[in-house]
């Protein structure tokens, strides 16, 4: 694993997202109210027995990893995901918004929460919010559409959450709220990439029309220890 994007959520957890991290120098975590994302200097037996003995509950973890890998038997692998990771590859910034979406504050969370349930893209839990940058489209007050960042191992930022109402598909927000992203993260000198299951045929085309394109294929796992 030599580049950065190889091993997301270690990398996030030593720098961009280093103030939420917790851990030792080859184990690192994010509080469950935050992320279920651990992370690992190297992903070996050793390790595993080390984020057992260390992380200080019984919920799903989950990492992502460029390779199969033999997970010990101490912990229960609860899925193995593959996905395409890509990366923002234009060489200038994409138009504007048409619309620019509202800023998601802590008031939102509940809705937030209830979307992310609904259409699943993938963990959110009550502190994410707190890995910065959610935005969002309303319609009567109601959240239809959302997206914000998570993991940061800088100089990349992943853009994340990003999900519509099932009512409201195919009016342009997911587009739109990339974009504001995407915007986001090149102004403050970053590099935007966001990981997509490689089944999700709609989705990739849509993240491809706004200019990212396929670095490589990942696994996302998740696991629990056994009792």
């Amino acid at each position: 694993m030599n580049h950065i994007l190889d091993n997301p959520a270690w990398n996030a957890l030593i720098s961009g997202n280093s103030q939420f991290s917790n851990g030792t120098e080859q184990v690192k975590y994010f509080d469950k109210e935050i992320s279920p994302f651990i992370g690992m200097a190297e992903y070996t037996a050793q390790n595993f027995q080390a984020l057992y003995e260390l992380i200080p509950h019984d919920e799903p973890v989950g990492f992502v990893v460029p390779e199969v890998i033999q997970i010990p038997g101490i912990w229960r692998v609860l899925a193995k995901i593959n996905a395409f990771q890509m990366v923002y590859s234009q060489p200038e910034l994409p138009a504007g918004t048409l619309t620019d979406p509202v800023p998601l504050v802590e008031k939102h969370i509940p809705e937030m929460i209830g979307l992310t349930k609904l259409t699943n893209p993938g963990p959110f839990s009550q502190r994410t919010i707190e890995l910065g940058h959610y935005q969002g489209f309303f319609e009567k007050d109601k959240l239809i559409a959302m997206a914000g960042q998570r993991l940061n191992p800088s100089p990349y930022a992943e853009i994340s959450a990003v999900c519509t109402h099932p009512d409201h598909l195919g009016k342009g927000y997911a587009k739109q709220l990339l974009l504001s992203q995407i915007q986001r993260i090149i102004a403050a000198s970053g590099t935007p990439f966001l990981h997509v299951r490689n089944d999700n045929e709609r989705a990739v085309k849509v993240y491809e029309h706004s200019g990212f394109s396929t670095r490589k294929e990942v696994y996302f796992y998740f696991i629990k220890k056994t009792k």
